[in-house]
């Protein structure tokens, strides 16, 4: 009787009849969760995150581009006008950013760098938690979220520094573009001849020291655009695992700026409701 008991158990028919019911029993459970709408995510986080979807979309567009000039058959002026382009939404994109880095320290609750960085003192705790692969709830990022957080935060700041630079140097434009000028030109006086691709009023020795100062910030830069395009799918892939986990309405969230919540429950820091 116990051998045909455990034949039972280790039939892969019986098996798999099992973890469908148990998945199914989840689900129910779930779906009769009692839960409430939560306010989490501020106007200025939502109006960051998707301004910043669309400069960085249109930035890696304008960017292959121009990585793929010959390719594509672009001209000398059609390459000005790409790197133009690509300067001016960069600009939106710095712009978007220092205003994201600010609020990140002047703001309230879900905007503060402390609810959201995995620098807070808890950190460890809710990583050993979120490992037990319980569906706890969490009304911010989980775990794993705040270090993608920090992961895109850093590689953005690095490609908004080293594109401020590349700007200055490929086609003269602020803040660094002047500074550029003046160190490559002949007449310090007639800057406004100075034009990308252009050798008028340009010192060939100078110009050659200062592409030479721009190969390690275009290395960089070029380098942190593919780190973008590996962490940009992950982050894709973990919002819609956090999604099926935890069943909080997490997408929509960062457009409406409410989650769904369990009533009565509590995450890593207390009571939900007023974290």
């Amino acid at each position: 009787m116990s051998a045909s008991k455990v034949k039972v158990l280790v039939d892969p028919r019986h098996r798999k009849w099992s973890l469908l019911t148990i998945v199914n029993h989840h689900r129910e459970i779930d779906m009769n969760i009692d839960r409430e709408q939560v306010f989490v995510w501020s106007r200025k986080v939502r109006f960051f995150h998707w301004n910043n979807v669309i400069c960085i979309l249109l930035l890696i567009v304008i960017g292959v581009v121009i990585l793929n000039a010959k390719l594509f058959g672009v001209s000398i002026e059609g390459k000005i006008l790409l790197k133009t382009m690509h300067v001016i939404v960069g600009y939106v994109f710095a712009a978007n950013l220092i205003f994201r880095l600010l609020i990140g320290f002047l703001g309230k609750s879900y905007e503060r760098w402390s609810e959201t960085l995995p620098f807070n003192k808890g950190f460890r705790k809710e990583v050993i938690e979120f490992k037990k692969l319980n569906k706890a709830p969490y009304k911010g990022h989980n775990p794993v979220g705040k270090l993608m957080v920090l992961a895109l935060l850093s590689l953005m700041s690095i490609q908004m520094v080293t594109g401020l630079v590349i700007a200055g140097t490929d086609i003269y434009y602020p803040p660094f573009g002047n500074y550029f000028a003046q160190s490559i030109a002949i007449d310090k006086t007639n800057l406004e001849v100075i034009k990308p691709y252009s050798k008028e009023n340009v010192d060939d020795k100078a110009y050659k020291t200062m592409r030479d100062i721009r190969k390690p910030f275009i290395t960089v830069h070029i380098y942190t655009f593919y780190g973008l395009i590996f962490f940009i799918p992950l982050h894709i892939m973990g919002v819609i695992f956090a999604e099926r986990r935890e069943r909080t309405a997490l997408t929509s969230s960062m457009i409406t700026g409410y989650k769904y919540l369990p009533k009565n429950s509590t995450d890593n820091s207390g009571d939900i409701k007023n974290r």
